[in-house]
């Protein structure tokens, strides 16, 4: 029978450090620690960078989380703030069914909860617009639970460090993804690691032009060692996306210019934006029906491409002096 102890005056190989342990370590010193909402375990301020963070660069949402902040300070006043003035604030950060959803959460956070964030992950997950990965993230950094999270930048580092074949968003390659992060979350400093994994994935562990070699888990990284970090994780199968176009109507009188109140649902939904009709419509004979105004139909400017997750849109915009303004439009003026 062999002995698995070591030969006397031998000393045992130290054991090395776990997945989890090298990434505290190495956030720790060269993580990052000066984000605005790094210096507070307040939930409704994390929750607030979560969100304004999916889809967007931490620079552009910098002065957007501090001006939101300003007007609304907790979760309480968001409540209470009428929907207008939070797609104000939200403006020009996209991707604005995130703020309709930050205001339907904090209303239900006031209704249903009594004004006190839920501290668990699952209950966080209830909330409008709040999925699973982002749930885990709020009681990690506010509350301190054990929660695994799974956004774009940690799947990247999750499918490379381990060699996971697949496009991470297809059901079956992201239960595998669920299951290994769970699987190597540490017992303790949950915070450290969550934000560890973040900024790994975006600073070191980037799509392009990843940078192995100050990546503090490389040493057991099946894609560096088998030359294929370019090619993991598998990007999205490709799909042509539609096209779509309209004309928005530039309705102008004296200097002001006509805008309306999209509907509750679909793009942009309930900012202000210009008219919009069919390429064919009679532009003048519309504006008539639509609006009850007389106008004169001017020149078309140059067209604008937009591109939306599933389709591209391609706007004309068409001049339109107006004689007399609507009898139900009413003049506002930006506050800047």
């Amino acid at each position: 029978m062999t002995s698995l102890r070591p030969a006397a005056g031998r000393t045992a190989p130290a054991r090395a450090p776990s997945f989890a342990r090298r990434l505290i370590t190495w956030q720790k010193t060269h993580g990052r620690h000066d984000l605005p909402w790094q210096r507070t375990h307040d939930a409704y301020r994390i929750w607030l960078s979560e969100i304004m963070l999916q889809q967007t660069q931490v620079s552009t949402v910098v002065p957007y989380y501090a001006r939101f902040l300003a007007a609304f300070p907790t979760v309480s006043a968001l409540a209470r703030a009428p929907l207008d003035r939070v797609l104000e604030l939200w403006s020009g950060l996209g991707y604005y069914r995130r703020a309709h959803h930050l205001h339907a959460a904090a209303v239900a956070i006031e209704t249903r909860h009594g004004g006190e964030f839920p501290r668990e992950a699952a209950t966080i997950a209830t909330l409008p617009g709040i999925g699973r990965s982002t749930a885990a993230a709020i009681a990690a950094f506010a509350f301190g639970e054990r929660a695994a999270i799974l956004e774009g930048n940690v799947k990247r580092v999750l499918a490379r460090h381990r060699g996971i074949e697949g496009f991470p968003g297809a059901p079956k390659v992201e239960a595998k993804l669920w299951s290994l992060a769970q699987s190597l979350l540490p017992q303790e400093e949950i915070g450290a690691y969550t934000q560890g994994l973040m900024d790994l994935g975006a600073t070191v562990c980037t799509r392009a032009t990843p940078r192995c070699g100050e990546c503090p888990v490389a040493t057991d990284c099946v894609a560096l060692r088998t030359g294929r970090v370019a090619e993991l994780p598998a990007p999205r199968p490709a799909k042509a996306r539609p096209s779509r176009a309209i004309r928005v109507l530039l309705m102008e009188r004296a200097g002001s210019i006509l805008l309306e109140k999209r509907p509750a649902l679909g793009i942009w939904a309930g900012l202000w934006s210009l008219p919009e009709v069919d390429l064919a419509a009679d532009v003048a004979r519309h504006c008539k029906s639509r609006f009850l105004a007389n106008v004169t139909v001017g020149d078309e400017l140059d067209p604008i491409e937009h591109g939306f997750t599933h389709y591209r849109l391609t706007m004309h915009p068409q001049r339109v002096a107006v004689r007399a303004w609507p009898p139900r439009a009413k003049r506002r003026v930006s506050s800047g």
